[in-house]
């Protein structure tokens, strides 16, 4: 991955918030735990990116800071069923802006060397600071267009 392409999946992770709140725009309370396409509720989803985010930005800055760290996986699908019933839902996009925010501001500042730092995910095997960033660089885009379709939108 060249410095371009690094800088546009930097770009994309940094809207990832904006696509989130976008795509919740108008969304009534009474809307937030329906799925009009029998995934998970816009409110899941939201808590979901919280936890999400939090997990990712300590994940990158593991990576960044420690010789070959463990990268644990966690049980999404569990943390979902477990901490997303019924909170509002503006801590949890908060907490996703300012982790994102953060980060993004790591991402900005990482050296040529920084880029090549890697260590092992618990799931998957090698991961590397660029892997984390394609991961991530989506993350919040595909989860507003999940939105979107628990909406009915498309």
């Amino acid at each position: 991955m060249d410095a371009q392409e690094r800088k546009a999946l930097v770009r994309q992770y940094r809207d990832g918030h904006r696509a989130v709140v976008e795509a919740l725009r108008g969304l009534k309370d009474d809307e937030l735990d329906r799925s009009a396409s029998n995934e998970w509720t816009p409110r899941t989803i939201v808590h979901h990116l919280a936890d999400s985010e939090m997990t990712s930005a300590i994940r990158l800055r593991r990576l960044i800071a420690e010789d070959d760290p463990l990268i644990q996986g966690y049980d999404e699908a569990q943390f979902a069923s477990r901490l997303t019933t019924d909170r509002p839902i503006e801590p949890s996009l908060e907490a996703m802006r300012w982790a994102r925010e953060s980060t993004a501001q790591i991402l900005e500042r990482l050296t040529d060397d920084d880029w090549l730092r890697a260590g092992t995910h618990s799931e998957s095997g090698p991961y590397s600071v660029e892997d984390w960033l394609t991961i991530y660089a989506n993350h919040g885009h595909d989860h507003a267009k999940q939105i979107e379709r628990s909406r009915g939108r498309s």
